[in-house]
C-alpha cells in the first residue's frame, strides 16, 4: 500500500476516535457539573479537561476566565481549536474524501453524512440547546463508523492501518484521561477507604467510568464498592476492558504485525515491550512508584511509538507537513 494512502486512513481513524473521546469527557464533565458542588470544585472540572488535551493556555488566550459554556464551544465548535468536535471531524472526512477509492461505499457515506449533519448542528448551535444529547450523537456516529468500517472493508492492510490509528489514539486519551483525573483529586489511592470521603468520592470516580463506559464493566468485574485502586488497575491493565491501556496496545501490536514488513523493526518492538509491560504489571507496583510518573512516562512511549509508525509506514514528516497538519495536539 501506498504510503500516503495509509497515512490517509491513519488519520481519519484517529481523528474519528478523538472526536468521540472529546465527546465523552465533555459529556461527563457537564453531567456532574449539574450536580450541587462548590462553585470551585465545578471550576477544576472545566480546567482538567482542558488539561487533558494540552489547551489550558491556548483556552486562556483566547477567552481568559474558564467557563462551563465558554469551555464547550470552544471543544465542540471553534475551528481554530484543532483538538475540537468539529475540527476532528472535518480532518477525518477530508483524510476519507482523499482515499475515496479505498474505502467502501457504506464508509465515506458515514464519514460524509458525520460531516454535514455536524457541520448544521454547529451553525444552528443545537449542541447549546442540549449539550448531553449532541454528545451522544457523537459517539454513536462513532461507533457507527467503526462497525461500517470492519463490518464491510475487505480484511487488508487498509483496515489494519484504520485499526491501528484508532487503538493508539485511544491509549493515548485514556491515558491522559487517568492521569487528569486522579492528580485533581490529589489523594492517596494506596490509603484506607475510612480515611477518604466515599460519599463525595462516589460520583467522582462514577464519572471517570462513564466517560470510558467502564461503570457497569466494573461492577460486573469487581462487585464492590468503586475504590481509586481498582479504578486504577481497570483503566489501565485488564485487557478484557475495551477502553484500557492493556486492551489498546493489544490491538496496536496485533495490527502492526499485520502491515509489518520487517517483523523485527524497532517499532514493532517498542509496541511489543510497551504491551508486555502492561501485561505482567501490577497495579499496587505502579501507585507506589507513582501514577503520575508512570503515566507521563506512557505518553511518552506512545507518542514515540506513533512516531515511529510514521516514519515507517506513513508519508514522511516533511511531505506531511505540506499536504496537511496533523500534528497531535
Amino acid at each position: 500500500m501506498l504510503s500516503r494512502t495509509a497515512d490517509h486512513l491513519f488519520w481519519m481513524a484517529r481523528y474519528t476516535e478523538r472526536a468521540e473521546n472529546t465527546a465523552r469527557i465533555l459529556d461527563v464533565n457537564y453531567q456532574t457539573s449539574l450536580l450541587p458542588q462548590a462553585p470551585e470544585v465545578a471550576l477544576s472540572g472545566w480546567q482538567g479537561l482542558l488539561s487533558i488535551s494540552e489547551l489550558l493556555p491556548a483556552y486562556t488566550e483566547r477567552h481568559g476566565v474558564v467557563r462551563a459554556d465558554k469551555v464547550i464551544d470552544f471543544m465542540v465548535a471553534d475551528e481554530s481549536n484543532p483538538s475540537s468536535i468539529i475540527s476532528c471531524l472535518t480532518a477525518a472526512r477530508e483524510n476519507a474524501r482523499a482515499v475515496r477509492g479505498t474505502l467502501t461505499t457504506e464508509v465515506w457515506e458515514t464519514q460524509n453524512q458525520t460531516w454535514l449533519e455536524v457541520r448544521r448542528m454547529v451553525k444552528n448551535s443545537d449542541f447549546q440547546r442540549d449539550p448531553s444529547e449532541f454528545f451522544e450523537w457523537v459517539k454513536f456516529r462513532s461507533h457507527l463508523s467503526r462497525g461500517v468500517t470492519v463490518g464491510t472493508m475487505l480484511m487488508d492492510e487498509a483496515l489494519y492501518f484504520m485499526r491501528l490509528g484508532t487503538f493508539l489514539e485511544r491509549a493515548d486519551n485514556t491515558a491522559r484521561l487517568v492521569d487528569v483525573k486522579f492528580r485533581a483529586l490529589e489523594i492517596d489511592v494506596l490509603s484506607p477507604p475510612a480515611e477518604q470521603k466515599q460519599e463525595d468520592d462516589f460520583y467522582h470516580w462514577s464519572a471517570i467510568l462513564r466517560s470510558v463506559s467502564g461503570f457497569e464493566i466494573y461492577r460486573k468485574v469487581y462487585r464492590n464498592v468503586i475504590k481509586p485502586v481498582r479504578v486504577a488497575e481497570l483503566l489501565l491493565l485488564r485487557p478484557d476492558m475495551p477502553r484500557s491501556l492493556h486492551a489498546s496496545l493489544n490491538e496496536v501490536v496485533h495490527n502492526l504485525s499485520m502491515v509489518a514488513v520487517d517483523p523485527g523493526s524497532d517499532t514493532q518492538r517498542r509496541a511489543g515491550k510497551l504491551c508486555s509491560e502492561l501485561k505482567y504489571g501490577r497495579i499496587d507496583e505502579i501507585l507506589a512508584s507513582g501514577l503520575h510518573a508512570y503515566l507521563t512516562q506512557f505518553l511518552d512511549r506512545v507518542n514515540e511509538l506513533g512516531a515511529g509508525i510514521a516514519r515507517e509506514y506513513l508519508m514522511p514528516e516533511e511531505i506531511q507537513s505540506q499536504s496537511q497538519r496533523q500534528t497531535q495536539i
